[in-house]
């Protein structure tokens, strides 16, 4: 039997919220509040869902009967009612208010320094040309000229990091429901300019090698000396030995295990020390247990030293960081001489560099994962190095 207004007047509030129905998928929840709340529900793609069509009396039995009526044309048309009315309010949802949100959910997922980057990118390069804008509205060609502003300032990367910003806030908006697709996705390949690959200049001559090694282990300053010296039996990134602690620095197991918040792929990594690697972490100790840092700053035992220190001290040493080596070189000249000198598989080696190579398991990096042939490959990378070291010239 069809409600009427007396009946829904009429009904009693019982312990438990409880549904009077209507007709045609239309019925009503009484709250033990007192509240009535009108619901629609329908059958879309196989799956029954419902929809909240407003509070009873502010909605009345007309208006909510008229408001189903509207929702069965929509389902009529292949149009998911639901759907439709998360479209209808997004409307007024500007790409401000959605970036905003995005990034607040999630920046503690995020190293402080790139959440910094992402928060000035936004600022800088996407509010000013699209923050007024509502997010349902914004074309592919609306973007690409925001886009072109930062490439015809030659900063392409950074062009392509914007890009991606962008994308990642409208799949996050159509995972909320208040977009359907993501513009960014039109803009493929050869739209834009392409990034040209970023290779670090490094030493792969063994001769060079041992002259720079030489050089790190005659160096003045003593934190640096050792930073370096790390770098090279370790080769982890600058940014992952810069800020290394000592509570990471397992002597019992020989392990440094670095936190995945400081790691590019956001997870845990493993670095087995060798004999060299352990004594050098030893030796250091001494001097800076001090500080909660492997290598404390100059201005303090409370700050790391800083990534820059790295590339300058082997500028001091002689060497061309354009040209010859940067800190991040060491990861180059180790991957490239363990694979065609020292006839590691190439597996091993990526696994140790923290590189996301998908297995046949579909895994794209485990931490423990070749950790017995890390354990035997470190060790004869320093025993390699210090063969170099100890080389002298002809």
């Amino acid at each position: 039997m069809a409600l009427t207004d007396v009946a829904i007047r009429n009904a009693k509030l019982k312990d438990k919220p409880y549904k009077l129905y209507d007709s045609q998928g239309l019925f009503l929840i009484i709250n033990p509040s007192g509240k009535k709340w009108w619901r629609f529900k329908y059958t879309f793609n196989g799956k029954q869902k419902t929809i909240s069509l407003g509070i009873y009396p502010d909605v009345s039995l007309r208006e909510a009967r008229q408001e189903r009526d509207n929702a069965r044309k929509t389902l009529s048309q292949g149009i998911d009612p639901s759907r439709q009315k998360k479209m209808a309010r997004s409307m007024g949802l500007t790409f401000s208010e959605l970036a905003w949100e995005w990034y607040e959910k999630r920046k503690d997922t995020w190293t402080p320094g790139h959440a910094k980057t992402v928060k000035l990118r936004i600022e800088k390069w996407i509010l000013p040309f699209l923050g007024n804008r509502f997010v349902t509205t914004i074309t592919a060609p609306e973007l690409y000229a925001a886009l072109r502003r930062i490439e015809d300032l030659e900063k392409i990367e950074t062009t392509h990091r914007v890009k991606q910003i962008i994308s990642m806030i409208f799949r996050y908006g159509i995972v909320k429901g208040v977009t359907e697709r993501d513009p960014a996705a039109d803009l493929g390949r050869g739209v834009l300019i392409s990034i040209k690959p970023k290779h670090y200049p490094t030493l792969l001559d063994p001769k060079e090698i041992g002259a720079l090694l030489r050089a790190i282990n005659g160096y003045e300053f003593l934190i640096i000396r050792y930073a370096l010296k790390l770098l090279a039996y370790t080769f982890v990134r600058p940014g992952e030995l810069q800020r290394a602690k000592w509570e990471e620095i397992n002597f019992e197991e020989k392990l440094w295990k670095i936190p995945a918040e400081r790691m590019k792929l956001r997870k845990d990594h493993v670095v087995p020390l060798s004999r060299q690697t352990l004594k050098a972490f030893e030796e250091i100790y001494v001097f800076t247990n001090h500080s909660i840092f492997v290598f404390p700053g100059f201005r303090g035992k409370d700050r790391p030293i800083s990534e820059p220190a790295l590339n300058a001290a082997l500028q001091r040493m002689g060497y061309n960081t354009k040209e010859d080596i940067t800190a991040h070189g060491f990861r180059a000249m180790a991957r490239t001489l363990l694979h065609e000198n020292l006839r590691f598989p190439p597996e091993v080696i990526e696994h140790q560099l923290a590189h996301a190579v998908p297995d046949t398991l579909g895994e794209a990096y485990n931490r423990t994962k070749f950790l017995e042939e890390r354990k035997q490959m470190m060790q004869a990378w320093a025993d390699y190095l210090d063969s170099l070291e100890q080389e002298l010239p002809h």
